[in-house]
């Protein structure tokens, strides 16, 4: 057995647009790389999980997510487009804010899927979001023009080099990985936010001052956690970021643990 962990990423989506210049007409999955060289960082398996499903699809496959969540020993949720406002019940207040509904069906499918066999599951960014309202919450579509006195929490000038100061919950999880760092400096690239929390999901970081959340983690059985931020995003060696390599060692603890478990039996 090798004993580098394989861990899958779920895909972007472009969609196909007759319009595009190149790959005209066709749809596009895709992973980030600074994503998969942060997970790589560890020796890690980095794998994209396409959707089996669209019009391309061959009757005769087999190919399913359980089977990726089979196969693999964690999933990474990646940030990207906005949740679908119908995914959680609203109508988009905006037509630029109606996301890929599309994207939402797969990552939950996925979600649901790994959470299933108890293999844990690490959001970023949209993948927070993605969590909450897999767990049944909802999402605030801009914050900017719905809380007042909110941050300005995306900035497409300077895009990851915005930032601000995120408080760690007393207790939680994530104060375990950082015991003596109650307040770090994280990024911030996004307009939209966990508004109501998704069922068996606890805060573990805000923002501050405008106290949005930052990270959560699922009570349940299996191992879920999510941030906000981007942590991949994060300029190596910059001390005044937060370092978040102690969140990835604990998710890939996680991973280790479920597959030796696994090999055990």
């Amino acid at each position: 057995m090798s004993s580098m962990l394989r861990i899958g990423v779920s895909a972007s989506f472009f969609h196909a647009d007759p319009q595009r210049r190149i790959f005209k007409g066709m749809t596009l999955q895709y992973i980030e790389q600074n994503l998969a060289h942060w997970l790589m960082q560890r020796d890690v398996l980095a794998f994209m999980i396409p959707s089996p499903d669209g019009s391309t699809r061959r009757e005769r496959s087999r190919v399913t997510l359980d089977a990726y969540a089979d196969a693999l020993d964690g999933l990474v949720l990646m940030g990207g487009s906005d949740v679908c406002p119908e995914t959680y019940g609203e109508k988009a207040l905006r037509p630029e804010w109606n996301g890929d509904r599309v994207r939402d069906e797969y990552e939950i499918g996925l979600y649901r899927a790994f959470v299933a066999k108890g293999k844990p599951v690490l959001g970023v960014c949209r993948g927070a979001q993605l969590v909450n309202v897999a767990q049944g919450g909802t999402l605030w579509q801009d914050l900017a023009t719905q809380v007042p006195g909110a941050l300005d929490h995306r900035n497409w000038e300077i895009y990851a080099g915005n930032c601000h100061a995120t408080s760690i919950v007393a207790g939680s999880g994530l104060a375990r990985l950082y015991p003596s760092t109650p307040l770090v400096k994280t990024n911030s690239v996004h307009h939209q936010a966990l508004k109501d929390l998704g069922r068996e999901l606890v805060v573990e970081a805000w923002s501050e001052p405008d106290r949005i959340v930052e990270a959560i983690r699922w009570t349940g059985p299996s191992y879920v956690f999510a941030v906000q931020w981007h942590p991949e995003f994060h300029p190596p060696g910059d001390a005044s970021f937060v370092d978040d390599t102690p969140i990835l060692d604990d998710f890939l603890a996680a991973a280790a643990a479920h597959r030796d478990a696994e090999y055990a039996l």
